[in-house]
């Protein structure tokens, strides 16, 4: 066996003192700053109270306008550079109820609203940091190195370093890592992730094979034919890019009422102002209309709902995309791993007479404890759930890739295709030749002592919830729900038979998936429920990606927008049933909020409210919603 070796490829590692200290990117000094622009107020509110009760009130507003200078910079920042966008929100208001404070001398009001604003936006991206936390890469399932042949040995060399004409060494269990073809050896290959195909392919030499699908055989020899730069997966994974950069941002239900709350907010103010001639009084409105409800309730109603369906198994990647989930009309789902298992299982036993189905189960199995094999370790993975005993096997002859023969229990027994059965038991392919089998099922024969002992179909089943997880989904208000398989057009209108589908859609290539995805925003908002590879780029492109990630790829889970950490579809509905409840609330809060806000600014335009006493009656509407948005939190479990 040749030897493996490291592939000294560059330069000795830099020292220690001559590296460059990574700048800290704009997100991650982001998540410094906020937490500390909600202690400033905090800590500054406190010690100037602290101050009056010692005898230093005199101090007491330096200390809460310095509190409240910092808030007030990172929000003029952050206005800026939504202005430059083309958004405008209502951080407006907040802006200017705390200069206006400042500017007036009214600095316990100016703190108070720079707490509330700061601690609003800390509360607002909790979710979406800790969700990130959870997710893993988007290439941690591509080797990033391979097993070259060089000189009769074999050396590992970093996955850019391979190009057209290398011959490689995969193992079983590795993920192919170019584009090429089978050089020497059979290929058993797992597909399911690129193409959706359930069962296994295999091939001989000469026969090209994919990037990003799995050596579930033994080991072969790849030649390459392209760099991994441009090989499927990695153009997979520009695809996904395209979408993500591509993707509409979903805007803010809090954002919606900012133009109309804005608009309200200075008229009201500078009505109270040329009416009194008193500046003091519309910076009581200001105040007033500092819209906190908007700024606390609805993160505290969406967050509450990313906390409910987080306990039910399913990850939601923030607060965007459980208001996007809420507001869902039309579905993309893939088949293969997510309406199906994505692997075969036994549908049907057919033995002979005098054998049962369990008998001729056993025998199979038994045998097929001796291979590798991806459809005899579902043979043994059956038996075991079904209790049998299973034999040791003696004398075992394995052809890769067709069948094997050997001794149990001293019957000699045969399992494998049909042309390899015909080979070696007479009458055995006119044993099989009749009967009918489910499209795109794999028919394992088993012969006994030289005559056929029957056959063991498998195939990909529909999971058993998935009829009831499209019903539960048109009750929640979905109305348009469709299939886009890479899987043949054949299995995948076979599979489907008698789901409430609004269309069917196979044979897809990734972005031929996009396109249905694009397609069907015209309904709507759109969701896609995906599980491999190949759903990724899909994934990005839907308004809400929805990924299997208990056993799905790690790039769907990284591309999609909410991730299933169980393999259940049934999470789905109790996710949008949550989703739904926490924007109700948090609409409630709003209306609540904004009405009493509306008051409030009245009151205060008409003279009977100082800016504190503004920002008091502020605080106690403040509470008023966080509670009833709390509901989302605490409220009757999904069904």
């Amino acid at each position: 066996m040749p030897s493996v070796e490291k592939a000294s490829l560059s330069a000795s590692p830099r020292p220690r003192f001559l590296r460059v200290p990574r700048i800290p990117s704009l997100q991650e000094l982001h998540k410094l700053i906020r937490p500390i622009l909600v202690m400033l107020p905090a800590m500054g509110l406190i010690l100037g109270f602290g101050m009056g009760i010692v005898g230093g009130g005199q101090w007491a507003g330096t200390i809460w306008a310095a509190a409240t200078v910092p808030v007030l910079s990172a929000l003029l920042i952050e206005i800026v550079a939504s202005l430059r966008r083309g958004d405008v929100g209502l951080d407006i208001v907040a802006a200017l109820s705390m200069a206006g404070a400042l500017v007036f001398g009214e600095h316990l009001a100016a703190v108070v609203v720079a707490l509330m604003y700061a601690g609003g936006q800390y509360l607002e991206s909790f979710a979406e940091r800790r969700a990130n936390r959870e997710m893993t890469a988007l290439l941690a399932r591509v080797p990033g190195t391979a097993l070259r042949h060089r000189d009769g040995r074999l050396e590992e060399v970093p996955l850019d370093a391979v190009v057209p004409e290398d011959r490689l060494l995969v193992r079983q269990g590795d993920v192919v890592p170019v584009d090429g073809f089978v050089a020497a050896g059979m290929a058993v290959l797992d597909q399911s992730a690129l193409t959706g195909e359930s069962v296994p392919a295999q091939k001989k030499a000469g026969e090209p094979v994919m990037s990003g699908v799995t050596n579930v055989g033994d080991a072969f020899d790849l030649s390459a034919t392209h760099s991994a730069a441009e090989s499927t997966y990695a153009g997979i994974v520009r695809l996904i890019e395209a979408a993500q950069a591509s993707k509409a941002p979903m805007t803010r239900l809090a954002d919606r009422f900012a133009m109309a709350f804005l608009a309200l907010t200075v008229v009201l103010a500078g009505g109270a102002w040329l009416w009194s001639g008193d500046p003091i009084r519309a910076l009581a409105v200001l105040v007033v209309a500092t819209p906190c409800p908007l700024i606390l309730a609805v993160p505290v109603a969406i967050v509450s709902g990313v906390s409910r369906a987080a306990k039910a198994g399913v990850l939601v990647k923030g607060g965007k995309a459980m208001e996007t989930l809420a507001r869902v009309k039309a579905l993309v789902i893939d088949k293969t791993g997510t309406l199906t298992h994505g692997q075969a299982r036994i549908v049907e036993i057919r033995p002979v007479v005098g054998l049962s189905p369990e008998g001729l189960l056993q025998l199979a199995a038994s045998l097929e404890q001796a291979s590798k094999h991806v459809i005899a370790r579902a043979l043994v993975s059956e038996a075991q759930a079904m209790a049998l005993d299973l034999l040791p096997p003696i004398a075992v002859a394995e052809v890769p890739g067709e069948g094997l023969e050997g001794i149990v229990d001293g019957r000699r027994v045969v399992v494998g295709g049909v042309r390899f059965l015909s080979q070696r038991v007479p009458n055995a392919a006119r044993a099989v030749a009749d009967g009918h089998y489910p499209v795109g099922s794999v028919v394992v024969a088993v012969a006994v002592d030289g005559e056929p002992a029957g056959l063991l179909i498998l195939a990909d089943p529909l999971r058993s919830e998935a009829a009831r997880v499209i019903d539960s989904l048109r009750r929640l208000g979905i109305a348009r729900i469709t299939l886009a398989s890479g899987d043949r057009r054949d299995v995948a209108e076979a599979v489907t038979v008698g789901l409430h589908l609004d269309a069917v859609h196979a044979e897809l290539t990734p972005d031929r998936k996009i396109a249905i995805v694009q397609e069907e925003k015209r309904h709507g908002p759109v969701m896609m429920v995906g599980d491999g590879v190949n759903d990724a780029p899909a994934l990005a492109a839907a308004d809400l990606g929805v990924a299997l990630g208990a056993k799905g790829a790690a790039a769907s889970a990284e591309a999609a927008d909410i991730v299933l950490l169980v393999d259940r579809l049934d999470k789905i509905p109790v996710a949008v049933q949550a989703a739904r409840r926490s924007r109700r609330i948090a609409l409630q809060s709003v209306y609540a909020g904004i009405g009493l806000s509306v008051v409030g600014m009245v009151v205060a335009g008409l003279g009977y409210l100082t800016p504190v006493q503004g920002a008091l009656i502020q605080e106690a509407i403040d509470v008023a919603v966080i509670l009833n948005a709390l509901r989302a939190l605490w409220g009757p479990e999904p069904s």
